[in-house]
């Protein structure tokens, strides 16, 4: 199947959140209380729109069949200096094993280049083997950081830092 990344527009705020929140349910969900699970995948499904208005960072959606699977969305890293910051990297349950997070990912990187960008880095669940296993095999690496970070729900899971050249 052939997948083409392109910059997220105005009127892709529903399918961005439908993205997320089938994806953040699939993978994240089980780490939480099911009510606290169920309020974030719902707040998950109506934030993009006003993502989307702030335009302070660049969200890319992935098509394939001619319908948005996956997105990702970076900017400048806010905590370390000369390196962009992959914020939020997603693809529907229903797309994974397509190659279409691949395809999302070398988009990606492909639009950091071209802002100059020479590294890239990032943050994900300790606990997510399958997240972990795809960013090894994208060329991250992991840099040995780790940090608290709590969804909001005072429980604090502990993410990792990969990062990688562009």
């Amino acid at each position: 199947m052939k997948f083409a990344v392109r910059r997220a527009g105005p009127g892709d705020g529903d399918v961005l959140g439908e993205i997320h929140a089938a994806a953040w349910e699939a993978a994240y969900a089980p780490f939480f209380d099911p009510g606290f699970a169920a309020d974030g995948i719902a707040s998950r499904r109506t934030r993009w729109h006003a993502r989307l208005a702030q335009q302070d960072s660049t969200i890319l959606l992935a098509e394939g069949d001619g319908r948005p699977v996956a997105m990702s969305v970076h900017r400048a890293s806010s905590t370390t200096p000369g390196l962009a910051e992959i914020l939020s990297f997603y693809s529907h349950p229903d797309s994974w094993g397509t190659g279409v997070a691949a395809a999302l990912m070398n988009g990606t990187l492909r639009h950091l280049r071209a802002d100059g960008v020479t590294r890239a880095h990032l943050w994900t669940l300790r606990d997510t083997p399958q997240s972990r296993r795809f960013y090894i095999k994208c060329g991250f690496v992991e840099t040995g950081a780790d940090r608290p970070f709590d969804f909001g729900d005072g429980k604090p899971l502990t993410q990792v830092e990969y990062e990688r050249g562009c």
